[in-house]
């Protein structure tokens, strides 16, 4: 069948009242198409202040709750951005320290990943994926500080993720060559990790093993590969990708990566990590501790490249509203926004094996949110002056879909798709009776 975007698509509000439900910008769906999972953040910066997890049910209406931070105060522990678990069952999401305080609040590196069987809701079914140890000599697998922002593998077994460490971000106060850089990680489920416990409420065992997966560096080398920064990362394809010459890339991960150009400027690029399947063999002879003034490293079976070189661009680098990387099932294309010569912000693709980028839509105006590609890959959502836009991805074109805002709507974002392709879901920010909060709206863009 033959799918028609329609401009009069009817959009309807599924959360009501004084209370956020924020969406994560990627995997909000379960697998049975019929709930979401949401945060109870009224504003998207004060997840500190946030201790609901919950699901709503997008026919009914009904809410229920997933799970409450115990002790919650202004300044933490904090909780948001859930992530379901596409092969069911489970949810993981941000909780911020228990031994949160004024002194020390919710931060960057001051958070962890946490998993919820979704059959014991509560207290029952939370654990920590990631482990933690901030005290020397460290643990192999363990974290040295916060994550954040997860994306499960196809499988449900690892999960990605965007790093800070706190053991770096202490030295720093001291020694200015020292940095906290953000980069990215990811967990392997099913290789628990234990932490002999020295700090009580700031280190504990976890469920999962971790590594960094990109190298960062204070100073890159002008006009060299080193980055300063990586983040908004995605798993490449369900099961990896090809290379050119047929050769299969068991895992990868695709990223942003600041690099700094010949001239000085800052410029961020895609990058993409490649991770073999014997990776685990390397790790003997890895750095995974670190120490006062480094990150434990990458492991050394890793492959870490330049996919895009788009510094000498009339627009450098990779552009537009915050938004996470985005590839086919296949990993054959990955996603991304960045200007065209006349200054508008566009949809491109480019290949893990690099080469040139395309560029796909030639859009009049830049979009203002991030976008999400249909299970199909025929289609790309994104939002404009807080309408619903799609784009065909076989011809570039873009549609408006769906009703105009009204007078109380603003900051569209957070595109969902469903596993059916047939929905969509996002929020909007609501205004009634003298307060806002985000609200979970859904849409069949085809009917």
């Amino acid at each position: 069948m033959t799918l028609t975007p329609n401009p009069n698509a009817e959009e309807r509000q599924v959360t009501q009242g004084n209370q956020g439900h924020f969406l994560n910008h990627r995997q909000a769906f379960l697998p049975d198409d019929q709930w979401v999972a949401f945060d109870g953040r009224g504003e998207d910066p004060k997840m500190g202040e946030n201790d609901l997890i919950g699901m709503v049910n997008l026919e009914s209406g009904e809410v229920r709750e997933l799970y409450r931070v115990p002790g919650q105060q202004s300044f933490g522990p904090g909780s948001g951005a859930v992530s379901v678990n596409p092969q069911g069952g489970e949810v993981a999401f941000i909780r911020g320290l228990l031994s949160a305080s004024p002194e020390l609040p919710y931060d960057l590196t001051r958070r962890s990943c946490m998993g919820l069987d979704l059959s014991k809701p509560g207290q029952a079914g939370i654990q920590n994926l990631d482990a933690r140890d901030i005290t020397p000599p460290y643990t192999p697998g363990a974290l040295r500080g916060g994550s954040h922002a997860y994306c499960y593998s196809a499988d449900g077994q690892w999960l990605s993720f965007t790093y800070n460490d706190a053991v770096l971000l202490e030295t720093s106060k001291a020694d200015p060559t020292v940095k906290d850089l953000r980069t990215v990680a990811f967990l392997v489920k099913g290789k628990r990790v234990e932490v002999e416990t020295k700090l009580p409420g700031q280190e504990f065992s976890g469920a999962a093993f971790t590594v960094i997966a990109a190298k960062v560096v204070p100073s890159p080398k002008p006009g060299s590969d080193e980055i300063q920064k990586a983040a908004e990362e995605t798993w490449v394809g369900e099961q990896g990708f090809a290379r050119a010459n047929g050769e299969k890339v068991y895992r990868a991960m695709a990223y942003l990566g600041d690099v700094v150009t010949a001239e000085g400027n800052v410029v961020t690029e895609v990058f993409v990590t490649e991770i073999p399947e014997n990776w685990e063999e390397s790790l003997a002879d890895t750095d995974l501790l670190g120490s006062a003034t480094q990150m434990p490293e990458v492991p050394k079976a890793f492959t870490q490249r330049r996919v895009t070189f788009l510094a000498d661009k009339k627009y450098p680098g990779v552009e537009g509203p915050r938004h996470w990387l985005r590839t086919t099932r296949s990993g054959d294309k990955i996603f991304f926004y960045a200007k065209s010569d006349d200054g508008v912000v566009q949809l491109h693709s480019v290949s893990p094996n690099g080469g040139a980028p395309v560029q796909i839509t030639h859009n009049d105006f830049s979009p203002e949110t991030g976008f999400s590609l249909s299970p199909d890959e025929r289609w790309v959502v994104f939002g404009y002056q807080n309408r619903v836009y799609i784009t065909d991805l076989e011809t570039g074109e873009s549609f408006r879909v769906g009703p105009e805002p009204k007078a109380n709507e603003s900051q569209m974002w957070n595109f969902n798709w469903s596993y059916s392709g047939n929905t969509l879901v996002y929020n909007k920010r609501v205004e009634e009776d003298g307060a806002s909060f985000f609200q979970i709206f859904t849409m069949n863009p085809f009917q």
